[in-house]
């Protein structure tokens, strides 16, 4: 690995999403190096790229994810910074709870009745901001589904904090800050709940995830302390409010695609989660994923030395033309009939959810999107003057405006 003498932090925080791309464009190869926070950076791209990094051998992700985002987006100690069977024994547990199907159709089911229940009351104000009408739907149906006990005033509060976590790990400013003072209170208030559960003053469903990540054990044997249950249970409901991110770029897509609007509103089943897909392929989320190289390793004709970073482009092979043709065009329809490879379409990781770092609540993601952007279709809309753009330099990158809708009715 060719060590470069620049650090690349604030050419990084400047160019955002489009870091990694550009400097592969500069460079004329697939694989670049780079300095980040004094550390050597190797950022790598493709299919073949994404199993490197999810092979434990070459790559692995403990003390590779940095405080701030410990501090903000996933919590001290959570599942992400585990390797081996520590991560095994506790990966588990989310695999049973997030790629059950029973489990995943109570959640839409839960998220769709909030959404219906929410939608009259859009009809009666003069203008809704679509992300912000998402993230409460979210948050009331996933708090229900959990066993979080959440009063309907307490539930705008919640969802605030928790896209807060979302909206600040990538940042040093406001934002960031804003996501640890949120992540603190949620902490706290589900620390209690699961020490009351533990002693009996506080009752949950059986089965619940609070239930669950009570009673959980590690691979020691030991309980998780009610501070650690607490950072894993946001680690299921986190997740799943920020699927209002992807409902905010679905209106976002039906704004300028209008001519999908009536297929997506039938509720064909294959499209709406070819939509999904789409959705979470098109736009961007995630800039990048990375470990770090527990040995000296090699990868594209590169050294790569102890302890050096990884980064996969996330971002980069979501629009790699090498896998989808035209990645700059927002098409649906690609995803119809087509098996996607497990290291191919990387919005939320590659490999296979149950046993590696890849996020085991995709399925979830991509099922309760799909709902929501049925429904989302079927409102009757009129669409003001707005600021529809999306800064490539934010991360996550946001539509400005949120997406203002004035609703008229539904079908």
């Amino acid at each position: 690995m060719r060590r470069p003498r620049w650090e690349n932090s604030l050419n990084a925080v400047a160019k955002g999403y489009g870091w990694l791309p550009d400097k592969r464009r500069s460079q004329g190869r697939r694989t670049v190096s780079a300095r980040l926070l004094g550390l050597p950076v190797v950022g790598i791209v493709g299919p073949d790229a994404a199993r490197f990094l999810y092979d434990e051998d070459h790559v692995r992700r403990s003390h590779a994810i940095p405080e701030p985002v410990q501090g903000t987006l996933f919590g001290k100690g959570a599942v992400h910074t585990l390797d081996g069977s520590e991560h095994r024994v506790r990966k588990a547990v989310f695999v049973a709870l997030l790629m059950d199907d029973d489990r995943i159709g109570r959640l839409v089911e839960r998220v769709t009745a909030a959404w219906d229940a929410a939608a009259p009351g859009w009809v009666r104000q003069e203008r809704i901001v679509l992300f912000e009408e998402a993230r409460v739907v979210l948050t009331r149906a996933v708090c229900d589904w959990a066993g979080v006990p959440l009063a309907d005033d307490e539930v705008p509060g919640v969802a605030r904090d928790l896209t807060a976590l979302v909206d600040g790990f990538a940042t040093g400013g406001p934002r960031h800050w804003r996501a640890r003072r949120a992540r603190g209170r949620l902490e706290a208030r589900l620390s209690r709940l699961v020490a009351d559960v533990r002693s009996g003053a506080a009752t949950v469903p059986g089965g619940s995830v609070v239930d669950v990540l009570s009673g959980h054990r590690d691979a020691d044997g030991e309980q998780l302390d009610p501070h650690g249950a607490a950072v894993e249970l946001l680690n299921v409901i986190r997740p799943t409010v920020a699927i209002s991110w992807f409902v905010a770029f679905s209106g976002h897509a039906l704004v300028r695609w209008p001519q999908y609007r009536e297929r997506l509103a039938t509720g064909d089943v294959a499209f709406a989660e070819a939509w999904a897909h789409e959705v979470r392929r098109f736009y961007p989320f995630a800039p990048f994923i990375g470990g770090r190289a527990p040995r000296e390793v090699e990868w594209d004709g590169e050294r790569i030395p102890k302890h050096a970073m990884v980064l996969l482009d996330l971002y980069g092979q979501d629009h790699d033309a090498d896998l989808w043709g035209d990645p700059y065009t927002f098409r649906p329809e690609r995803f119809l009939g087509r098996e996607i490879g497990a290291f191919e379409l990387v919005p939320q990781g590659g490999g296979d959810p149950r046993t590696t770092h890849r996020c085991p609540g995709e399925q979830l993601t991509v099922a309760v999107l799909a709902a929501l952007a049925v429904r989302l279709a079927r409102l009757q809309v009129d669409v003001p003057e707005q600021d529809l753009s999306i800064s490539l330099r934010r991360i996550p990158a946001v539509v400005a405006s949120g997406v203002v809708l004035e609703v008229r009715g539904g079908r």
